[in-house]
């Protein structure tokens, strides 16, 4: 079996179905098969759509000075 991006064990959500389009005035989900949906709502017509997922925010990295780098 092939591996998924983000793995094979994804949890269903409307927010990234091949079905569902996200409204961003009222932050809803408009879904062919079932209609209008919450973000977080799953349905059995769920199809994944990798294109439609965001990634997760990067870690900050803090500043380092030159002095941190020192041996002494």
């Amino acid at each position: 079996m092939k591996k998924a991006l983000f793995g094979n064990n994804i949890e269903p959500s409307c927010s990234y179905c091949k079905y569902g389009k996200y409204n961003n005035s009222e932050n809803i989900i408009l879904c062919v098969k079932v209609g209008v949906v919450e973000p977080y709502d799953s349905c059995k017509k769920f199809k994944y759509s990798p294109l439609k997922r965001t990634p997760p925010q990067p870690i900050s990295i803090e500043k380092f000075d030159v002095r941190d780098f020192d041996i002494e």
